[in-house]
């Protein structure tokens, strides 16, 4: 395998620089098979609900697609909490983060502020404000990702829920990781 030359960016050539893209075309290609290797290891996340995490994230994609949701909106509810297990306090921008090239803006608005939205379910029980998603009112999208948590995010813990498996939805990720619709 070539490499690169320089020991510091500043000092790469252009030859270093259409090796480094070269190889970039191989991984990019990959994204998607790491995307859902990594979902797999939501099965072995956070302890004490009924289900795992990767589980919840089935469950609120099937509900998704279910519902007549957009492959795009499908694969974002799979995706919403990928960041759980390295993202702990702020996993809705980690997904949205990493969704955000492939991802209308409304899909990316939702999935990046539907923690803060699911506090309305639980926050009153911990001493907080269940109504801190108020203060997005004004955002085109507020009702969507209140529809968001409420259809399909916080009614995904059910162990009784006959969800789609994850190879139902390799092709649809495979789509969406295809081609970026944001050049950032």
């Amino acid at each position: 395998m070539d490499k690169v030359k320089f020991t510091a960016m500043k000092d790469g050539t252009k030859e270093d620089y259409d090796l480094l893209s070269s190889y970039e075309e191989g991984f990019v290609e990959g994204l998607p098979d790491r995307v859902l290797n990594f979902l797999k290891n939501l099965d072995g996340s956070l302890d004490g609900y009924q289900i795992t995490r990767l589980e919840h994230s089935l469950q609120t994609a099937t509900r998704a697609e279910k519902d007549g949701a957009d492959e795009e909106m499908i694969v974002a509810a799979l995706l919403h909490d990928i960041g759980d297990g390295l993202a702990v306090f702020n996993h809705s921008q980690f997904a949205a983060s990493i969704l955000r090239p492939y991802v209308s803006e409304k899909v990316y608005w939702i999935v990046k502020h539907h923690g803060l939205f699911q506090n309305y379910y639980y926050a009153h029980h911990v001493g907080k404000d269940r109504n801190a998603r108020d203060r997005y009112k004004d955002s085109p999208y507020y009702q969507d990702t209140i529809d968001f948590c409420e259809n399909w995010d916080q009614a995904s813990f059910d162990p009784k829920y006959e969800s789609y498996p994850l190879e139902h939805f390799e092709p649809m990720v495979k789509r969406i990781f295809a081609k970026p619709i944001h050049d950032f």
